[in-house]
């Protein structure tokens, strides 16, 4: 029989970069969190002014390497080494793009956070 052992919550931090019409996007600091005995299947981004999505930890696996959407959140891969996240609101869409490299080592902690132990 095989268990999860439910690690301790993982809470990563990267920059991401806002996308807009204007000649220059913006960086902010996102806020990457994991709590595997809260929802073992969902990852946080939260940003400043307490603005947060929960999402599907899958989605964000998909996305980085083909475009996925659930909800109100979309994924895709930009090039090698981006990967672009979507939030839409009712007040509308925000694009963030992050280095895919720091959205993987998250993915990572995530999973080794949650690992399998066999019964004994």
């Amino acid at each position: 029989m095989t268990s999860i052992s439910e690690g301790p919550a993982i809470e990563d931090h990267a920059k991401g970069r806002i996308v807009t019409d204007a000649p220059l996007s913006r960086a902010v600091p996102v806020a990457l969190s994991y709590d595997p005995a809260s929802d073992p299947a969902a990852v946080r981004f939260a940003f400043p002014g307490n603005v947060g999505w929960t999402f599907p930890r899958a989605l964000l696996e998909s996305g980085l390497r083909a475009p996925a959407r659930r909800g109100d959140v979309g994924v895709w891969p930009c090039g090698r080494v981006q990967t672009v996240v979507e939030f839409h609101t009712a007040d509308g869409v925000a694009v963030v793009q992050f280095d895919t490299a720091v959205l993987l080592r998250f993915l990572r902690h995530t999973y080794a956070a949650g690992t399998p132990v066999s019964a004994r």
